[in-house]
């Protein structure tokens, strides 16, 4: 087993999905990784899940503004199966996501492994229609869709 697919299996097994919905999010750690291994833990975690998004706090207890923005659009969309981690709980994933994507800031949102941005991107997103058409290719109804349509009735 490679090195990479060693450490995913073990993040796994001790951080869970790391998914909302069902309790209290874990904290996840990038420990014992070289420099180099940490980009490679990373880039595991980032492309686990269709959505994944690095927080201050949780989805249940966000710690920033810009966090609780976050979990609130994707609420709104109606998108509740993500992966979620804390970086508060975690010193050297908080500056490795940062060093991973060259985006300063948390928090950070990637979409089927891609980055995204941060708060500000994802409310440009929501605002001008990008997002439902974003999630729509990961397979991801929009709840706005919904909305619209009950709305036109």
């Amino acid at each position: 087993m490679s090195a990479s697919v060693s450490w995913a299996a073990t993040a796994l097994l001790r951080w869970g999905r790391g998914t909302v919905g069902g309790g209290r999010l874990p904290g996840v750690g990038v420990r014992a990784a070289s420099s180099g291994g940490q980009a490679e833990q990373l880039d595991a975690l980032v492309k686990k899940d269709k959505v994944v998004v690095f927080l201050n706090g949780t989805p249940e207890q966000p710690q920033c503004g810009f966090s609780n923005a976050v979990v609130q659009i994707l609420r709104l969309h109606g998108v509740r199966d993500y992966a979620a981690y804390n970086v508060l709980d975690d010193p050297e994933l908080r500056q490795g996501i940062k060093d991973y994507s060259n985006w300063p800031t948390i928090p950070q949102v990637y979409l089927n492994g891609e980055f995204v941005g941060g708060c500000d991107i994802l409310l440009q997103m929501h605002q001008n229609g990008d997002l439902v058409e974003e999630l729509k290719k990961l397979g991801i109804r929009s709840a706005l869709i919904d909305e619209k349509n009950e709305d036109s009735k």
